[in-house]
């Protein structure tokens, strides 16, 4: 067998279950353990989506000062937010203290490629094209000379009659 059409087809064997394989990407999310209702809300649906697209999440909470002395503040705010989300993605790793920050994973229930192809295939209530408006269009007012030459000719009609 020639060595070059080897490489060849192991090269094109190669391309082939790459195609296949899905990214894993870890977004990365950052947190404080003093947060606002609203903010959490904003970060809670930045979670929500990242999950949606099939990308695992890294939580962070960042201790500052005097909240390095109470993490069970950060503990029970990642408990929180692993519960909101836990339709849509699991806990893959447990929240753990790495110096002033802890840290918890969380991965998605459905896989990369599973979601990209949902996407692809069109819905059932999106695949009918909307009905465009039906535009109808007025003649043309008539100009002073054919009003008058219309004129005229209901003036005779009424003559004649």
């Amino acid at each position: 067998m020639d060595y070059g059409k080897f490489k060849y087809e192991s090269a094109l064997k190669a391309r082939e279950s790459r195609k296949n394989q899905a990214q894993t990407v870890i977004k990365e999310i950052k947190l404080r353990p003093k947060i606002d209702p609203h903010d959490y809300g904003t970060k809670k649906g930045h979670v929500e989506r990242f999950l949606k697209q099939g990308d695992k999440v890294k939580v962070t909470i960042m201790f500052r000062g005097r909240e390095q002395s109470r993490p069970e503040l950060g503990f029970r705010l990642l408990q929180r937010l692993a519960g909101d989300v836990e339709e849509l993605g699991f806990v893959e790793a447990q929240p753990k203290q790495d110096g002033r920050n802890m840290i918890m994973v969380i991965g998605p229930h459905r896989r990369k490629s599973e979601t990209k192809a949902e996407r692809a295939e069109p819905h059932e209530s999106t695949a009918a094209p909307a009905e465009r408006p039906v535009r109808v269009r007025r003649a043309p007012a008539p100009s002073a000379a054919e009003r008058e030459a219309a004129e005229g000719a209901t003036s005779e009609a009424q003559a004649g009659a």
